[in-house]
C-alpha cells in the first residue's frame, strides 16, 4: 500500500535524500510560501470573518496553493543504488540437518527455484553457496540437507573476504538460524560492516517448540572421588505433552545408574530435575542421560545427551585440629577410617604446649602443633577446626588459614563448642569474613541442651545431607535422628551462604546448624555443634547415618580442591571440528599465579590422534595459559597438561572432552528468529518470512556495497500528492458549506 501511494517502498525513503529536481532554489520556494500566506491573510481579513473561521479557511487555502508550489519544484529522492549486472548477490542456503525438520529445506529450495533466483538474476549476477560443516560455492543445490552442523559465520566471513576481489552487493541467507559453528560473532559482523554488505535473512521453520520433549542441559561435577554420590541436574522443556509422565534415565556403558519418572510441565517452560547417583570406580565415565520418547514426538534426537565424568583415584588429606579431647573427634575419626578416599590427620591439644597426633605420615609432621608456614599447611586439601578459641592462632596463622581457602582453594569446616565460634572470639577475628554466617557479638552462645535437627529446602536437595535416596523419606529420617548433645547459636546466614540443616532446641526457636558457602577459590562449611556423636551412640550399631553424613560432608569439603595446575575447556561436548580453547591456571609453590611457567599439553584421541601443544600466556591474566585446537575426528579425547618452571615441575592435570558430530543440529530446533533479525539489523539488511521474500530484489538494489550509482527518483507525481490536494479542497468545501460561506 505504501509503495502504491508513494511510488517506492518505505526502505527507499529511509535511505534517500530529499531534493528538488527542477533546479530552482529552495529559498525562492520559501519566500513564495511566505508571500502567499500573507496575501491570503489580507484577503480574508477584509471579509471580517470570525477569527477561528478565518484561520481555518486561510490554512486550507494556503495548504492547497503551497502544495501546488512544492509540486512545481518537482520534489524527488536522491538514492544510491547498485549498478545493474555489475554487482554479485551471494545466495547462501543452510544445508545442515536441522533444515530437514518441518520440511524447511524443501521450502527453501522451492522459494529459490520458483522465481527468487530468476528475479535476482534480472538485475545481478548470482552466486550460490551452501553453509554447513564448511562453506563452499556450488553450481547446484544438494537434494537433501546432510551437514552435521550449521556454521553460518564461516560462510559469511568467506563472502566478506571475497568482496575484496569482486563487488558483492548483498547476501541472501536462507536458514532456520540454528547456528552452532561458533563463528557468528562480533568479528564476523564487523567484517561484513567494513565491506558494507547487508545480510537479508529469510527464516524457515516455526519459532516455537512443537510436539517435542528436549533435554537442554545436564550439569554435574566434571571431577569427583571414587564412590562419591553425584547430584545430576537435568534441564528439560517440552511442548504438546503437558501433564504427561516421562522417564528420565542415566546409564553408563548400558548399565542404569539412576532413573526417575517426571511430570512434564507447561509448554515452553524450562525446568530442572535432580537425580542422585554413585560415581563408581576410578576412570573416565561417559554418562548417557535420556528421557523416553513419547508417542507422536517427531524429533527424538534431542531426548539424549552425554556428559563425561573424570572419577579420579586420589586421596585428599585433611587436617583436624581440636582444642581439647572430646567425643566428637573420636566418632569423626571412626567414621572416616573406613573411607578409602579420605586421609585424615588429627591433632588435639592435651595441655597448653602438648599435643596428641594421629594419622601422621612421619614423626616430624605436626610436631610443633598447628602449621605456621605455607609449605606445611598447603600440603593439606582441607581443614577441620574444632573446639578452639581464635586467640590460640597467631595473627600470621589466621592470615594463613584465610589464604588457605582463598588462595590455595582449600576447604574448611568449623565446628561448634564451648570455646568455638562466638564463645571463642571468632566473631572478632579476621576469619569472621570467611564464615557462612554472621556470628553473634556476645558470649554464652553454646548450650549443652538437646536439640533436634530438620533439613531446609536446600538440605532436601543436597547430597551432603542425603541419607535416604527419596527426598521425602530423607527429610523424615533426619527428623527421626536422636537429638544432638549440644548446639550453638550462629546468627544470620550471609547472602551467599546456603543453610542445609537447622537446629530446633524445643521452644527456643531455630538456628542454622549446617551452612556452607564458597569463598575465593575454596569453600567453607560450619557445623554449629560438637554433639553429632549421639547419632551413633543412641542408635543401632548397624545404622550408618552418622558415618554416611560425615563422609559426605568431608568429601564435599575436600573433594573439589584444585592443585597447582588446573586444566579446563569451555565445555565437554563439541559438535564438529569446532575450535577448542584449552586453558590452564598455573600456581607456584606458594599458590600465587605463576607467570614464568612453560605449559605443554599432550592430546590423545580416537584413531591414533596424538599431538603436543604449547600453551601461551593469556593477556592480562597472570598465571593463565591458553591454546586453541580443533579435534580432527569424532570421539573422546584425553588431554594431559604439565607446567614446569625451569627444571621443577609445578603440577599436572588431565581433562576429557568429546566431539559428537551432528548432535547439536537436533537441539533448539525452532527457528532462531531473534538471531536472524539481529544479524540483518546490524549489517543493514532485513529479515523476511518466506512469503515476504518477493520484494527482496528491491531491497538489495539499495545496497551501498559494491559498484553504486546515484539516482534521482521523482515523487511529485506520487498518487498520495494528488489525493492530498483533493482532500484539502474537499475539506474547504465542507467547511464552507457548514458555515454557509459557499
Amino acid at each position: 500500500m505504501f509503495e502504491l501511494l508513494f511510488n517506492y517502498p518505505l526502505s527507499v525513503y529511509r535511505k534517500a535524500a530529499f531534493v528538488f529536481a527542477s533546479g530552482w532554489p529552495a529559498a525562492l520556494l520559501l519566500v513564495l510560501l511566505l508571500i502567499l500566506a500573507a496575501a491570503l491573510a489580507a484577503l480574508l481579513w477584509r471579509r471580517r470573518l470570525p477569527r477561528r473561521r478565518l484561520l481555518v479557511l486561510a490554512s486550507l487555502q494556503w495548504a492547497v496553493l503551497a502544495l501546488l508550489l512544492v509540486l512545481l519544484w518537482q520534489p524527488a529522492l536522491s538514492v544510491t543504488v547498485l549498478k545493474p549486472q555489475q554487482n554479485v548477490v551471494a545466495v547462501v542456503l543452510d544445508t545442515s540437518r536441522s533444515m530437514a525438520l518441518e520440511d524447511r529445506y524443501a521450502q527453501a529450495r522451492r522459494l529459490l527455484e520458483n522465481g527468487l533466483v530468476d528475479g535476482l538474476r534480472k538485475r545481478f549476477p548470482v552466486r550460490l553457496y551452501q553453509a554447513g560443516d564448511t562453506p563452499s560455492r556450488v553450481d547446484a543445490l544438494p537434494a537433501e540437507p546432510a551437514a552435521e552442523r550449521t556454521d553460518l559465520g564461516a560462510a559469511l566471513r568467506q563472502i566478506a573476504a571475497e568482496s575484496s576481489l569482486l563487488p558483492v552487493g548483498a547476501v541472501v541467507l536462507l536458514t532456520d538460524g540454528a547456528d552452532n559453528g561458533g563463528n557468528l560473532g562480533p568479528d564476523t559482523i564487523q567484517a561484513l560492516r567494513r565491506a558494507r554488505i547487508p545480510v537479508h535473512a529469510i527464516g524457515f521453520g516455526s519459532d516455537r517448540l512443537r510436539n517435542d520433549v528436549e533435554l537442554l542441559d545436564a550439569d554435574l561435577p566434571s571431577r569427583v572421588l571414587p564412590d562419591s554420590r553425584l547430584a545430576l541436574t537435568v534441564t528439560l522443556r517440552q511442548a504438546g505433552f503437558e501433564g504427561r509422565t516421562a522417564r528420565l534415565v542415566v546409564k553408563e556403558a548400558g548399565r542404569v545408574l539412576a532413573q526417575k519418572d517426571v511430570r512434564l510441565r507447561e509448554d515452553g517452560e524450562a525446568w530442572r530435575e535432580t537425580l542422585a547417583l554413585n560415581a563408581g570406580s576410578a576412570g573416565v565415565k561417559t554418562l548417557e542421560i535420556s528421557v523416553a520418547a513419547l508417542e507422536g514426538e517427531p524429533n527424538t534426537r534431542n531426548n539424549q545427551i552425554e556428559r563425561l565424568v573424570d572419577v579420579r583415584d586420589r586421596k585428599p588429606r585433611l587436617l583436624y585440629f581440636e582444642g581439647e579431647p572430646r567425643w566428637e573427634m573420636k566418632f569423626i575419626r571412626r567414621a572416616v577410617e573406613d573411607d578409602p578416599q579420605l586421609d585424615l590427620a588429627s591433632i588435639v591439644r592435651t595441655t597448653e604446649n602438648k599435643f596428641y597426633r594421629q594419622g601422621i605420615r612421619n614423626p616430624k609432621e605436626l610436631e610443633r602443633g598447628f602449621p605456621s608456614s605455607v609449605d606445611e599447611l598447603f600440603a593439606y586439601q582441607a581443614l577441620i577446626i574444632g573446639n578452639v578459641e581464635a586467640s590460640y592462632f597467631t595473627p600470621a596463622q589466621q592470615t594463613l588459614i584465610r589464604e588457605f581457602v582463598d588462595r590455595r582453594g582449600g576447604g574448611i569446616l568449623f565446628l561448634g563448642g564451648r570455646a568455638a565460634l562466638s564463645d571463642g572470639g571468632w566473631h572478632r577475628s579476621p576469619l569472621a569474613e570467611i564464615l557462612p554466617v554472621s556470628l553473634p557479638d556476645r558470649k554464652n552462645t553454646f548450650h549443652r541442651d538437646p536439640a533436634h535437627v530438620e533439613l531446609t529446602r536446600a538440605g532436601m536437595e543436597s547430597l551432603v545431607t542425603r541419607i535416604e535416596e527419596d527426598p521425602e523419606k530423607n527429610a523424615a529420617r533426619w527428623k527421626a535422628l536422636p537429638h544432638l548433645a549440644d548446639y550453638q547459636e550462629t546468627g544470620e546466614p550471609k547472602p551467599g551462604a546456603t543453610v542445609l540443616v537447622e537446629a530446633v532446641p524445643g521452644a527456643r526457636g531455630r538456628y542454622p546448624l549446617l551452612a556452607t558457602q564458597n569463598y575465593g577459590r575454596g569453600r567453607v562449611a560450619l557445623l554449629a555443634t560438637g554433639g553429632t556423636w549421639r547419632w551413633q551412640m543412641a542408635q543401632d550399631a548397624r545404622d550408618q547415618s552418622h558415618e554416611m553424613f560425615w563422609r559426605q560432608l568431608l568429601r564435599w569439603v575436600a573433594g573439589s580442591v584444585e592443585e597447582r595446575l588446573t586444566l579446563m575447556t569451555s565445555r565437554q561436548i563439541y559438535s564438529g571440528a569446532e575450535e577448542i580453547l584449552l586453558r590452564a591456571e598455573v600456581r607456584d609453590r606458594n599458590y600465587l599465579p605463576a607467570s614464568g611457567a612453560v605449559v605443554t599439553a599432550s592430546v590423545l584421541g580416537p584413531g591414533g590422534v596424538s599431538e603436543t601443544l604449547e600453551l601461551q600466556p593469556a593477556r592480562s591474566e597472570p598465571g593463565v595459559y591458553e591454546a586453541r585446537w580443533r579435534a580432527p575426528r569424532p570421539g573422546a579425547y584425553l588431554v594431559e597438561a604439565v607446567a614446569r618452571e625451569g627444571l621443577d615441575e609445578l603440577g599436572r592435570d588431565t581433562i576429557t572432552f568429546h566431539r559428537a558430530d551432528g548432535a547439536a543440529e537436533f537441539f533448539r530446533t525452532e527457528q532462531n528468529r531473534e538471531l536472524l533479525q539481529r544479524l540483518a539489523a546490524q549489517t543493514g539488511g532485513r529479515y523476511y518470512r518466506p512469503q515476504e521474500a518477493r520484494d527482496i530484489a528491491k531491497e538489495i538494489e539499495l545496497s551501498e556495497a559494491g559498484i553504486t550509482v546515484r539516482e534521482t527518483r521523482a515523487v511529485w507525481n506520487a498518487p498520495a500528492a494528488f489525493l492530498l490536494l483533493a482532500g484539502l479542497k474537499a475539506a474547504e468545501w465542507l467547511v464552507r458549506r457548514r458555515w454557509g460561506a459557499i
